[in-house]
């Protein structure tokens, strides 16, 4: 298997549970995908975070909001993977419960990964909503 497609099975596999699990409520297979290393960031479509401790702050209160996640899907329209660095762009389309109310919604997200120690790790996300 390529590098190219040894990715996208990780984005497709272990990316998406751990996605599925956030807005589910659960943040730790998201932590546990997230790089540890600085520099790491967020440009959220809700908050924004940068360096560990804010982004820990982030992904709890996110956990805190989401529960009842009907779908999650994340619809690739670019990656690429260059030596030890990857990244994604698509669309999210999301049906969970914020703070308790049913929502459906799509984000445009863009994320930037590093291979650390044979593993892929995501180093940054950039997120906002689709408004059409």
């Amino acid at each position: 298997m390529s590098d190219r497609d040894d990715f996208m099975a990780w984005v497709n596999s272990s990316l998406h549970r751990a996605e599925l699990a956030l807005h589910n409520g659960d943040s730790n297979p998201r932590r546990a995908l997230w790089s540890r290393r600085e520099p790491v960031s967020v440009l959220g479509a809700w908050r924004n975070a940068h360096g560990q401790q804010e982004l820990d702050e982030l992904f709890t209160a996110l956990a805190k909001s989401f529960s009842d996640c009907t779908s999650y899907a994340f619809e690739v329209l670019a990656y690429d993977v260059v030596g030890n660095m990857a990244y994604t762009a698509g669309l999210e389309h999301t049906s969970t419960s914020v703070d308790g109310a049913a929502r459906t919604y799509s984000l445009r997200a863009t994320q930037v990964y590093r291979r650390e120690d044979g593993e892929w790790k995501v180093a940054h996300r950039h997120a906002d909503t689709v408004t059409e």
